[in-house]
């Protein structure tokens, strides 16, 4: 009987062995720094903010030798100036030390376009829409609607100039002068960036910088980005960087810090598996519950026509 017990303890042991290798497989094999050598691809879309998630991601690459090239997939209309910037210098950090090529979409515009220029080169579709090369401070007025109602607002501040511009009340010439310095400085500073990547004239530059959209053939034109193509100009492009075209494009996902026993997490991680990825997408899903619902500080947004 002890030969016995001990024959199936044995037998026990290994099978949690076999079954504890097989899960850490299976759980390696969705970690994109887990698959040997690659070209890793981050996708940014939607409105862009401050994104600490972003940056760390970014950091990883860049500090992952498996990873040998990266591809940055933009679909965004812009976002704020300061999300824009930290993300544009995270990827010339990554540049520093591997290649990284820029894909313009459908749409990289404003903020969306200064991410672009941090590649090494930028590639666009014939149709894709780029440029808006802009910074735009905007703020509400409800006067109008609260002497409607007969809601009247008082206030007693530092200095004339404190929480100006209201939404309470007219800005006055002093209000409107000291938020449109702060534009015209992000202006500059934006504009000063992308002569120096595109390596244009300033005076040529903005020329262009006045909001203008642009096709993906107008940009090149314009040069403001490098060629028209898609997935195979970038990886001919990655060769003359001497990174093999036949490695495997990984894309490196948003992690989900907050652990799939959290409940957005949870049922993002379930809605997947039970297959009902098309009909609602579980990361998109998770995205809703957890991003900011306002967007703070300077804009530098493309708004196209709303229906």
């Amino acid at each position: 009987m002890r030969r016995k017990l001990g024959f199936w303890r044995i037998v026990a042991v290994l099978l949690l062995v076999a079954l504890g290798f097989a899960l850490y497989r299976f759980i390696a094999a969705d970690l994109p720094d887990a698959r040997g050598p690659q070209i890793a691809r981050v996708t940014i879309s939607g409105l862009i903010q401050d994104d600490p998630e972003l940056l760390e991601r970014l950091k990883k690459i860049r500090d992952n030798d498996q990873v040998k090239a990266l591809i940055v997939s933009i679909s965004s209309p812009g976002g704020t100036t300061y999300g824009g910037e930290r993300i544009f210098k995270a990827i010339r950090a990554v540049a520093a030390k591997k290649p990284v090529v820029s894909d313009i979409r459908t749409l990289a515009a404003s903020a969306g376009y200064m991410i672009a220029t941090a590649g090494d080169t930028i590639v666009a579709g014939d149709t894709s829409i780029t440029g808006s090369i802009g910074v735009i401070f905007q703020y509400p007025q409800v006067k109008d609607l609260l002497d409607k109602v007969g809601v009247s607002l008082d206030e007693i501040k530092s200095a004339p100039l404190k929480a100006e511009p209201s939404p309470f009340h007219p800005a006055s010439e002093d209000a409107k002068n000291m938020i449109r310095n702060v534009v015209m400085d992000s202006y500059a500073w934006f504009v000063d960036l992308v002569a120096d990547r595109r390596k244009l004239p300033r005076e040529e530059v903005l020329k262009l910088a006045d909001g203008s959209i642009f096709t993906g053939r107008q940009a090149l034109q314009n040069k403001l980005i490098d060629r028209l193509g898609g997935e195979e100009d970038i990886l001919a492009y990655l060769e003359t960087r001497k990174v093999n075209k036949d490695l495997p494009v990984v894309d490196w996902k948003r992690e989900d810090r907050t652990s799939s026993f959290f409940w957005p997490g949870a049922a993002s991680w379930l809605l997947n598996r039970l297959g009902y990825d098309d009909f609602v997408k579980g990361e998109s899903f998770q995205k809703i519950m957890t991003d900011k619902l306002f967007l703070d500080g300077l804009l530098s947004v493309w708004q196209g026509a709303a229906d």
